[in-house]
């Protein structure tokens, strides 16, 4: 969460296979030389996909290597006086490489996705925080978001100077101005997490884990803990325990600001977090200013239609109001491409703009929100029919949660929006009617539960609009309606038509 908002949401299902990062011995099923790729099994319903383009150029060193680890030949386990095959040939070809039912070592590179098996590749890699190792590999690469030379330099000689023969390394941003010591312990991790999950190959069966990733949490937390972080809360005993050892590694400042949850409230509970659920992965979100999106998925791309709504009327002209709306709507966008893990192609229908110059506002105004996407993406400029297209990497299914509530009266027959929702709508509807419409006198019917949360407590919720519009809100409840029901009166008693 940042500023109280929710940012990003993952979900980690307990024993979930096929994770990224994860390394299997998988077995080929078929190579298909049309698609210059290859079928792999490695015990999903569906056989996974490598391609050419996916195989390690040092591939041959690591078919030899796997052959006689899995044979029991004394092989050293940290590659010592192993002597590397020629790299294979950037345009060549999967046959010369891969045959039918061949063992091969293989990493997750995107988990299964629809109808879609595993991708995978045969660049096998060992994530670290500061680090990651690649084996047979004798490079060191640094992170091109490090920018300065004498830094890059420093940690180039440091990392050939410390790291073992046969391994390359690739240098993370967060490496920039960290001691030797606390990169050769990562270091020394990541060579040892190659070498146990080697002597689990000695005796693995095809299809079996080799080197798992960590669980969600203890990834993200390796990924993306930085100083920004001020607070890191946790509600059972067991992950608080294991996310405390894991940051007195990574970053033992940072343990104080690590919590147990312990009230009686949930843990989503007390942090809005549930309301924010609710109301932000729906088909329809809205926007602050009055004006909404509709977010659709279809199989090949996700579509979002930019509305303006009836009460985004506050602008001078037309032009005006679509250009408020849209630099809205492009904050918000960037934030649920994150927030649901939108992944592949996106089309984005902004509401129409007749200056060029409001177009490129919004377009660098998109680039500018989604900088700190941790996925790899690219913005193509608004075409001339208003429409930006983006296209973000997806490694994992889309996060989707339901946000529909079985309806209490009906029996479970028809569906309602989020019950938890309904107070936030009556609240904004008061503000526009006494504020933008300057309505006299209203009066709410809403259900008998509504009811008594606006009336309770000394000062209730009712008296606070009272001290913030100056003007008496009036509630009637009718229990014969909907909880998530509810209708405004003016002063002559007659309904207020809100609209859309």
């Amino acid at each position: 969460m940042q500023d109280k908002r929710l940012i990003e949401y993952h979900f980690d299902e307990t024993e979930h296979q096929f994770s990224v990062g994860d390394i299997y011995l998988g077995t080929v099923r078929k190579v298909v030389s049309g698609l210059n790729a290859a079928f792999i099994d490695i015990g999903y319903e569906k056989d996974a996909f490598l391609h050419y383009h996916d195989l390690s150029p040092n591939i041959n060193s690591l078919n030899r290597f796997t052959k006689e680890v899995v044979a029991k030949k004394p092989v050293s386990l940290r590659l010592k006086n192993f002597n590397p095959d020629p790299q294979i040939d950037k345009l060549g070809k999967i046959v010369d490489v891969l045959s039918k039912n061949q063992p091969v070592l293989v990493q997750v590179v995107k988990e299964p996705i629809s109808s879609k098996g595993p991708r995978l590749s045969c660049d096998i890699s060992i994530a670290g925080r500061y680090i990651v190792l690649v084996p047979f590999s004798n490079s060191v690469n640094i992170s091109k978001k490090i920018t300065s030379k004498q830094e890059r330099q420093r940690l180039h000689k440091l990392l050939s100077s410390v790291k073992p023969d046969n391994f390359g390394v690739i240098v993370r941003t967060v490496a920039e101005g960290k001691e030797v010591s606390d990169l050769q312990k990562d270091l020394e991790g990541c060579v040892e997490k190659w070498e146990n999950g080697m002597k689990l190959l000695k005796s693995a069966k095809p299809r079996d884990r080799i080197i798992s990733e960590m669980d969600r949490a203890a990834s993200i937390l390796r990924d993306m803990l930085n100083d920004d972080f001020d607070s890191i809360v946790v509600d059972t005993k067991e992950t608080f325990d294991s996310i405390r050892t894991l940051i007195q590694t990574i970053a033992p400042q940072k343990e104080k600001i690590l919590k147990l949850h312990t009230g009686k409230a949930k843990l989503f509970e007390q942090y809005g977090i549930e309301k924010q659920l609710k109301s932000l992965f729906g088909r329809s979100v809205s926007l602050p200013s009055g004006g909404y999106l509709i977010i659709e998925h279809t199989e090949a791309l996700h579509v979002i239609d930019v509305n303006s709504g009836n009460k985004s009327t506050q602008e001078v002209d037309q032009e005006a109001t679509a250009l408020h709306v849209n630099r809205e709507a492009a904050t918000e966008i960037a934030r649920q491409l994150r927030l649901r893990d939108m992944g592949g192609i996106v089309v984005i229908d902004f509401i129409d703009m007749k200056k060029p110059e409001n177009k490129r506002d919004i377009h660098e105004a998109l680039k500018e929100e989604m900088k700190s996407d941790r996925s790899k993406y690219t913005i193509l400029p608004i075409s001339k029919f208003g429409l930006s297209q983006i296209t973000r990497q997806r490694v994992r299914p889309e996060m989707n949660i339901s946000t529909r509530e079985t309806c209490p009266t009906c029996g479970g027959t028809g569906t309602i929006q989020a019950s938890i929702a309904v107070t936030d709508l009556i609240e904004n509807n008061i503000e526009y009617l006494l504020t933008k419409q300057n309505e006299e006198k209203i009066s709410v019917i809403v259900h008998p539960f509504v009811y008594a949360y606006y009336k309770e407590g000394i000062i209730s919720r009712q008296m606070k609009w009272f001290f913030k519009y100056k003007k008496w809100v009036k509630l009637i409840k009718d229990s014969s309606i909907g909880i998530i029901n509810y209708h405004f009166l003016d002063k002559m008693g007659d309904e207020i038509d809100l609209g859309g």
